[in-house]
């Protein structure tokens, strides 16, 4: 499996790829020509297409010895830190979380949504896997927690076919979508309750697209060790090619992009009693074939 991060150390930010041992292969140090002025940003990586991801692959099965650095040694930033766009996110993707919901407000009969329900959350709440999470403490009463499959657009595109889609697509992560549910009710558009400061880990790598079955993958999030959420991506009600085909339509997206794609049941607000999250509390978001993204709650 190939784990594309973006990490930093005194020498400053950079790319990298760890490997199963967990030492980390410095990018920028192994002299390829193939990665010249790519190595140290993660959207350059990406813009270099499929040769230069073919070169990183190359490099990680056989990683020159100068170039690697000790597990431990460097400090994991998101992997794309600061998205050149808004990040991009679906609602009310799985059943039983469109059902949770409808039951806070008293709907029994849920219905499936016709469309995905787009909207974004700003480029600058991303934060890196450990990192804290504000407790907003007097803004919202009611944080919570979403843990979400992560797809990066690779190629840029518009009108994308539903068959085509996943040729898109560079790669995979988690995505942890902090959400103030007051919020997201008062102001009536969810931009807002979505925006938080720091309120969008994200990490800990990208895995390449075509090591994921991302259709068919365990999804999970645990809060101080209590399993929250337990589902699998086959349970969305818009799939990621469908995610992809319809915010396309008319709309051309970028390499680089970064798209959540919803959560499934077990969030907090909608647990009886509500569960929100509180300073001191510890968030494991985990997908099969990817890992685990955790960060703690603070009060700031």
């Amino acid at each position: 499996m190939t784990k594309l991060v973006t990490f930093t150390d005194a020498k400053g930010p950079r790319v990298g790829a760890v490997l199963e041992d967990g030492r980390v292969l410095d990018l920028a140090a192994t002299g390829s020509g193939a990665l010249a002025g790519r190595a140290t940003d993660m959207l350059a990586l990406i813009e270099g297409g499929p040769a230069v991801l073919a070169a990183v692959k190359a490099l990680a099965a056989n990683p020159p010895a100068a170039a690697l650095l000790p597990a431990g040694s460097v400090t994991l930033m998101a992997p794309i830190p600061r998205p050149r766009r808004n990040v991009f996110c679906v609602g009310r993707n799985y059943m039983d979380h469109v059902a949770e919901g409808d039951r806070t407000r008293g709907i029994t009969n849920s219905e499936l949504p016709k469309y995905p329900q787009f909207f974004t959350k700003a480029p600058d709440t991303v934060i890196a896997p450990e990192d804290w999470v504000p407790a907003h403490i007097g803004v919202t009463e009611w944080l919570d927690y979403e843990v979400e499959l992560v797809a990066i657009i690779g190629t840029e595109g518009t009108n994308i076919p539903r068959d085509q889609a996943l040729r898109h697509v560079f790669g995979w992560t988690i995505g942890n979508d902090i959400t103030g549910r007051e919020l997201q009710r008062r102001y009536g558009q969810w931009f807002k309750g979505k925006s938080l400061d720091r309120s969008c880990p994200l990490g800990p790598w990208i895995i390449p697209a075509d090591e994921l079955d991302a259709l068919n993958t365990g999804i999970r999030c645990f809060v101080n060790g209590e399993k929250r959420q337990d589902s699998n991506t086959a349970k969305m009600i818009f799939d990621v090619k469908e995610i992809i085909h319809q915010l396309s339509l008319g709309f051309t997206l970028k390499p680089g992009d970064v798209i959540l794609t919803g959560t499934p049941e077990g969030v907090g607000y909608a647990m009886q009693p509500p569960k929100t999250l509180k300073p001191g509390d510890v968030i494991e978001c985990e997908v099969d074939g990817i890992g685990r993204l955790k960060n703690t709650v603070k009060a700031q």
